[in-house]
């Protein structure tokens, strides 16, 4: 039986990750639904995590790295009173406390020591690199190294609801947050401990009202109304980008960034990445300001004209 034929095709497409499935396994399972040459997501949820995973399709993984660095929403349930090696329910418990009656003042006066510029370890249990080898094979063969603590950015922390053993939290964080860990740190200053239960990925900057699609609704548009229903459901690869200003430049300016040359060009932001497009509002990829005031190449793409 002969493959289908794979297409090429460029944009953004929101997956609404289920329970129970790793992030590679899901974009296999959505590339082979668009028959897609090449795709890849930007940046994993672990296989108890659900929410949004937004999946680049073409020359949109020439951005990925931008949406990799964005900054995260989750909404998340925290057990209380039980530990365990991987800091959510997949791991084994090492460690279980009284939890006491903890009040919501409390709870807030502790979350209040964690807004903001924080350091924080990254757990063992991750796919952090170290010497070229993921954290978490050591981890599996019960071997734990030091770490560096890193710097994050928490915007927003914020009680939701709260039992006696559980905390749901909303959660508005800077890349490089690990929720795991933030939990654990939360639960080792309340004093008994706690792991993450729950786990949803509620957006992506710049994509925080966007509308995220199921497997199954992929799989019935598919079947229903086929592949171009499904390429419906995708978003401009400019999306992932759109944070940074649009910069017009003249049809002479555009054959010299083709050709991977700085370009001078009115009204030029001062520093920092640009947008570019052509006259006929075609957008080219990313720039960025040199420091002669020029404009560079940095990402482009590949066009028809």
């Amino acid at each position: 039986m002969s493959k289908p034929l794979q297409k090429n095709i460029n944009g953004i497409f929101l997956l609404d990750k289920p329970l129970n499935l790793t992030s590679n396994q899901a974009l296999q399972r959505v590339k082979r639904l668009f028959s897609a040459k090449k795709a890849g997501h930007t940046g994993s949820l672990d296989p108890l995590a659900t929410g949004m995973l937004p999946i680049c399709f073409g020359e949109a993984t020439k951005f990925s790295q931008f949406l990799l660095e964005s900054d995260k929403t989750y909404q998340v349930t925290a057990t209380l009173g039980i530990k365990t090696t991987t800091g959510d329910k997949e791991g084994a418990v090492v460690a279980t406390r009284h939890v006491g009656e903890i009040t919501s003042q409390q709870i807030l006066t502790v979350l209040e020591k964690f807004k903001g510029d924080i350091q924080q370890i990254p757990p063992m249990y991750s796919a952090l690199k170290i010497d070229g080898r993921p954290l978490y094979e050591l981890a599996r063969k019960g071997i734990e190294i030091e770490r560096q603590a890193r710097t994050i950015t928490i915007y927003h922390l914020t009680l939701v609801d709260m039992t006696l053993d559980s905390l749901k939290l909303d959660i508005h964080c800077s890349k490089g947050t690990y929720v795991r860990t933030l939990i654990e740190d939360i639960g080792e200053m309340l004093g008994c401990g706690a792991h993450v239960s729950e786990l949803r990925r509620g957006a992506v900057v710049p994509y925080e009202s966007s509308t995220m699609y199921t497997l199954e609704t992929l799989e019935k548009l598919l079947a229903e109304s086929g592949h171009e229903a499904l390429e419906a459901c995708m978003l401009p690869l400019e999306t992932s980008v759109q944070a940074f200003p649009k910069v017009t430049l003249s049809t002479s300016a555009v054959f010299y960034i083709k050709m991977g040359q700085p370009v001078m060009s009115p009204n030029l932001p001062k520093q920092g990445l640009v947008r570019i497009y052509a006259n006929d509002n075609l957008f080219l990829g990313v720039g960025e300001i040199t420091e002669d005031g020029r404009l560079a190449p940095r990402r482009l793409i590949q066009t028809l004209n």
